[in-house]
């Protein structure tokens, strides 16, 4: 039995993850993302390569938009296509969909020549959503191949809330699609589960591919070095702006910060959040017992917090020393994140603390990798000397690169393809897969160019 894998977006590449998969005539998209860092049509998944193929099902693994924010545009397309997540995904695409109409709205312009979907659309397409729990098994076929049943179950991916690893069984054939995923523990979130059995095709995140393990420390130890170093800034009257995902690293980031404070290792201060991050807090905590959580007692809600919101004049933030945890994770131009960011670097006692992975062609990146004195680059007209101080942390949502490699030693496929990662990172893992298992033939993505299993 032949299998066609081909990507349509996230090969060799972090963002518009969206691949599709051919098995025994059964047509199935995985994930359907946009790219954070292009507008218009170009921030698509090449959904004209699929034009002639066969289309039933659509598989989500989570709700981040690099995953997700592309599937109101390809239902336009194919309507009849029909949707399976998890329901905490279900839950979390209502409130990310719906808000990024209004941010699609300000890039999008006549030139682009795509039509915006409407509010109410997505209340019909989340409507129009299965889901289905961890760890239960449902079957899936094809509108034109009744006869052939695809077995399909999701795997805690442990990168955010219902986040999934997807296990497809048809025929004697397992394929396992990694999604975003975290062999390690979190704030919140405990590392991921697998599936235990072997398989004949992984297809394998590479994010930290390309990164040395050893510059990643421990979540814990991590967090008391964050708490050391914002101390320093507030004990000097200073604040301290975190830009974070709403989805996800919103929550962790969050609160790890409260579990700090509560433990007498972090200065107790005003924290600012707001926007949509706090929808979705709300619903980390209404699934807090359906999932799995490292404390599932804890409630987020119960931290203080401010509405940054709320706050009309940005001079307030640093009156009295505060953490404010803005969106976006990546500091894109127009967001809040990015927005104070501006401002903060005339803070000479203050500070900017990166806690995620940050593309190299987003402002964040710049921002990462600049330190106070030097002069940043904002647009093509003004650059800006930097007078607060600005630190690196990291709080990975993804594998490690080890963990990576565990997954394969665990799972000990046929094949693998290697998907959602620099070309760097792809490379150390495509080699180091190589060296250690002999036998595996292994496959980098490719946009556009098929994969035949």
């Amino acid at each position: 039995m032949d299998i066609k894998f081909l990507p349509l977006g996230g090969a060799g590449e972090i963002g518009a993850n969206c691949y599709y998969l051919n098995i025994s005539g059964t047509g199935i998209i995985l994930d359907c993302g946009m790219h954070p860092q292009k507008t218009g049509t170009k921030a698509l998944p090449a959904f004209n390569l699929i034009a002639s193929e066969q289309l039933d099902h659509i598989l989500i693994s989570h709700a981040h938009q690099d995953h997700l924010g592309a599937l109101p545009f390809l239902i336009k397309l194919h309507p009849y296509l029909r949707i399976t997540a998890t329901p905490q995904t279900r839950a979390l695409a209502e409130v990310t969909l719906h808000n990024a109409i209004s941010i699609l709205k300000e890039q999008i312009n006549e030139e682009d020549q795509i039509q915006l979907y409407s509010h109410e659309e997505i209340d019909f397409l989340i409507r129009s959503i299965d889901y289905k729990s961890y760890k239960e098994e449902f079957e899936i076929d094809g509108y034109s191949n009744r006869n052939s049943k695809i077995n399909v179950s999701f795997y805690d991916a442990g990168h955010i809330l219902g986040a999934a690893g997807i296990f497809l069984e048809c025929g004697g054939k397992k394929i396992f699609y990694s999604g975003d995923i975290n062999m390690d523990s979190q704030q919140l979130t405990p590392g991921a589960e697998l599936p235990d059995t072997k398989v004949d095709t992984l297809i394998l995140e590479t994010t930290y591919g390309d990164t040395e393990s050893s510059t990643i420390l421990k979540w814990s130890d991590e967090a008391l070095r964050f708490a050391r170093e914002i101390n320093k800034v507030l004990n000097n009257g200073g604040s301290i702006l975190i830009p974070v995902f709403s989805l996800g690293k919103m929550q962790e980031i969050l609160t790890t910060i409260w579990d700090l404070m509560c433990g007498g290792k972090l200065t107790q201060t005003e924290i600012y959040t707001g926007g949509v991050a706090n929808k979705i807090s709300r619903i980390y905590d209404y699934n807090r017992y359906s999932v799995r959580r490292n404390d599932p007692d804890f409630e987020i809600s119960s931290i203080p917090q401010n509405d940054l919101y709320e706050v009309t004049q940005t001079e307030k933030l640093f009156k009295n020393p505060c953490i404010v945890l803005a969106s976006s994770g990546m500091m894109i131009e127009g967001t809040a994140s990015y927005n104070l960011a501006r401002y903060w670097i005339k803070q000479k006692d203050s500070a900017i603390f990166t806690v995620g992975y940050m593309e190299d062609s987003t402002p964040g990146y710049k921002f990462a990798n600049a330190k106070k004195g030097d002069r940043i680059q904002l647009n093509e007209f003004t650059s800006e000397e930097i007078k607060c101080s600005i630190q690196t942390f990291r709080f990975p949502s993804h594998s490690r690169r080890e963990g990576l490699l565990k997954i394969v030693h665990k799972l000990k496929p046929e094949n693998v393809i290697l998907v959602h990662g620099e070309p760097d990172g792809i490379s150390w893992m495509g080699a180091e897969i190589k060296k250690s298992y002999r036998n595996t033939k292994v496959f980098v993505a490719e946009l556009g160019k098929e994969i035949i299993i």
